[in-house]
C-alpha cells in the first residue's frame, strides 16, 4: 500500500522540476495551491522569487534540480518546508 502512495510523488517531482525551472515564482504558486503540493509541505514561494532575482536565476536552477531528490522524511528540502 505504501508503494502506491509513493508513486505519485515520483511523478510529481518531474512536474515540480519543470514548473520551478521554467516558471519560477509562478510555478511555486501553482505547486502551493494545487494537488501538486507534497503532503505536509509548502513551497518557499517568496524565497524562490527573491533569491532567483538576486542570483540571476541560479537559485531557480538549483532548487529545480533539488526537487528531483525531494525526500519527505526530511524536515526541509530546498524549495520546501514542513507546514
Amino acid at each position: 500500500m505504501s508503494d502506491q502512495n509513493n508513486a505519485p510523488q515520483t511523478d510529481n517531482r518531474i512536474v515540480w522540476f519543470v514548473l520551478k525551472l521554467f516558471l519560477g515564482f509562478i510555478g511555486c504558486l501553482i505547486i502551493n495551491h494545487t494537488s501538486l503540493k507534497p503532503a505536509g509541505f509548502k513551497a518557499r514561494t517568496m524565497a524562490h522569487f527573491f533569491l532567483s532575482m538576486i542570483t540571476f536565476g541560479i537559485y531557480s536552477l538549483v532548487a529545480s534540480i533539488c526537487t528531483l531528490f525531494f525526500d519527505p522524511n526530511k524536515e526541509r528540502n530546498i524549495g520546501f518546508f514542513r507546514e
